[in-house]
C-alpha cells in the first residue's frame, strides 16, 4: 500500500502545538470505559454497539419526527429540562489513536479546538446550562455505516485492523491518501456515533421548544470524501451522509438539506445521494482543488436531478463571495427544498491561513456562515441543525474559527477582529465569482 509523503506542519500551525499537548496527555491517560460500550472521556469499548431502534412518529411543523429505541427513553440524550434550555450542544471524538506523524489530518486538531473553547470560556464549565457537552454516546453500528457504505468495505476495514496492529500504520491505495492505524475502525464508528447522538438530541429538543440548540460534532476522521465503496482524502466514513440516512430512518425527517463549505468538494456525500430527490447536497469549494470533482453541471441524476448543487469558487474568493453565495444561492435553494433538518459539513480549510488551499476566508467568514445557517434552520425546519467538523489544518485558524462559530450559535458578537489580519487579504476575483454564481442560478432556475 502507498501514501504520498506530506511535509511537516507549517510554522503557523506549529505555534499552537504547545497549547494542545496537555489535551493529548489528558485523552491518552484518562480513559474510562463503560460496560455498554459508551464513549466516556476519550475512548470506548465496542462491547455493545448501537442497537436497532423502534420508530414512533409524530408530525411537528410538517415533518414526521420520532425518537424511541427498543428500551424506551434514550439514555444518551440529555434530559428535556436540560436540553431545552441550551443554545448549543456539542460532542468531542478526537480519535487520538488515528494519527500519522506530520500528516495534516492529525490528532492535534480536535484538542486544539477544545483548548480554544476553554481559553475563550465557551464550555459548560463557564456557561452553565446554555452549552451542553455530550459525554456519553455509543459508536455507530455497522448497520448505520452500511446505510451509506458497502458492507464489503466496512468488513474489509475491520479486518485490516489486525494488519495495522502488526505494522503500526497502513496506507490505503487510491484513497487520496488515507492512512489507518489499529484504532481507526473503532474510532471512526465513534465519530459517526457522536454525530448520530447529536441528531437525536437536537430532534428531541425540537419537540419541546421553538429554539432547539445547534449541534456540533467535533470529530475526526473527517468524512465528506469517503465514497460508498471506500475511504478517500483523509476520510474513512461519511459522517454527514450517515447522519442524514439516520435522520430519515429513525426520526422520519424525510427531506435533508446538506451544506458543505469545506474548501474541497464533498465528493463522497455528492455520490451517496446523487440520485436521491429527498436529500439536497449543496457544496461550495475551490475550483480546481482536490479531488477535481464538483463541477457546476453535476446536478444529480434520475429522480435526484436538481437536488445536487455544486458551486466551485475561483481561488482568492473570500468573505464577499461567500456572503453573496449564501444570499443568492443557498437561501433560495433551501427555501424551495423545504428541509426537515439541515446538516453541515463544516470545513475550515478555506481560511486564508490554511496551507492546503488558496481561498481567503477569515474567522469572520465562518462566524457569518454559522449565524446565517442557524437562522436558516430556524426559519425553515424548527431550528434542527447539526454541524460536523471536516477539514481545517492550520491549528490556529481552525480553533479560532470554530470558537467564533460557537459564539455565533450563542448569539454573541464575533471576536474575529482579534485574530484576523486584514493586511494579508487581497482583492477578490469579483468578476469570476459573479459569473459562476450567475451560471449556477441559471442551471438551477434560482
Amino acid at each position: 500500500m502507498h501514501l504520498h509523503a506530506f511535509p511537516p506542519f507549517p510554522s503557523s500551525a506549529g505555534n499552537a502545538l504547545f497549547f494542545v499537548r496537555h489535551h493529548l496527555y489528558k485523552w491518552k491517560s484518562h480513559i474510562r470505559i463503560d460496560m455498554d460500550g459508551k464513549f466516556v472521556g476519550g475512548q470506548f469499548s465496542p462491547k455493545k454497539l448501537r442497537g436497532g431502534r423502534r420508530c414512533l412518529s409524530r408530525s411537528i411543523g410538517g415533518a414526521s419526527i420520532s425518537c424511541s429505541n427498543s428500551m424506551g427513553k434514550d439514555l444518551y440524550v440529555p434530559p428535556n429540562e436540560k436540553i431545552t434550555n441550551a443554545r448549543l450542544i456539542y460532542a468531542v471524538a478526537p480519535a487520538m489513536g488515528h494519527n500519522q506523524e506530520s500528516h495534516p489530518e492529525s490528532n492535534f486538531r480536535v484538542p486544539a479546538i477544545v483548548n480554544a473553547l476553554e481559553k475563550m470560556e465557551l464550555t459548560p464549565k463557564i456557561r452553565g446550562s446554555e452549552i451542553i457537552e455530550l459525554h456519553n454516546f455509543k459508536p455507530a453500528s455497522v448497520d448505520d455505516i452500511a446505510s451509506v457504505h458497502a458492507r464489503a468495505y466496512v468488513s474489509g476495514l475491520e479486518k485490516a485492523m489486525d494488519q495495522a496492529s502488526q505494522e503500526g500504520i497502513i496506507f490505503i491505495d487510491g484513497s487520496g491518501p488515507t492512512y489507518a492505524t489499529s484504532t481507526t475502525f473503532h474510532e471512526s464508528l465513534v465519530a459517526a456515533g457522536a454525530g448520530i447522538t447529536l441528531v437525536d438530541s437536537v430532534v428531541a429538543a425540537s419537540k419541546n421548544c421553538l429554539h432547539p440548540p445547534v449541534g456540533f460534532a467535533l470529530i475526526r476522521p473527517p468524512g465528506h470524501h469517503a465514497i460508498p465503496k471506500g475511504p478517500m482524502g483523509f476520510c474513512v466514513f461519511g459522517n454527514v451522509a450517515i447522519a442524514a440516512r439516520y435522520a430519515q430512518r429513525v426520526h422520519g425527517l424525510k427531506r435533508v438539506f446538506i451544506i458543505d463549505f469545506d474548501v474541497h468538494h464533498g465528493n463522497g456525500t455528492n455520490d451517496a445521494f446523487y440520485d436521491d430527490p429527498d436529500i439536497f447536497f449543496l457544496s461550495t469549494h475551490q475550483d480546481g482543488s482536490y479531488p477535481g470533482t464538483g463541477k457546476v453541471d453535476e446536478v444529480g441524476h434520475g429522480d435526484g436531478e436538481g437536488t445536487t448543487l455544486n458551486l466551485p469558487l475561483p481561488g482568492g474568493s473570500g468573505d464577499i463571495a461567500m456572503t453573496t453565495v449564501f444570499d443568492e444561492v443557498i437561501v433560495p435553494c433551501a427555501q424551495r427544498f423545504k428541509p426537515d433538518i439541515i446538516l453541515v459539513s463544516a470545513g475550515y480549510d478555506g481560511h486564508v491561513l490554511d496551507p492546503l488551499a488558496s481561498l481567503q476566508f477569515t474567522t469572520g467568514t465562518y462566524y457569518t456562515l454559522a449565524s446565517n445557517i442557524k437562522q436558516l434552520a430556524k426559519d425553515l425546519c424548527g431550528g434542527r441543525c447539526v454541524f460536523f467538523l471536516e477539514g481545517g489544518y492550520n491549528l490556529d485558524s481552525l480553533s479560532y474559527s470554530v470558537a467564533d462559530s460557537f459564539r455565533a450559535f450563542l448569539g454573541e458578537r464575533s471576536l474575529a477582529s482579534e485574530f484576523d489580519n486584514p493586511a494579508i487579504l487581497y482583492d477578490e476575483p469579483s468578476t469570476k465569482v459573479k459569473q459562476v454564481i450567475q451560471r449556477v442560478k441559471h442551471i438551477h432556475s434560482l
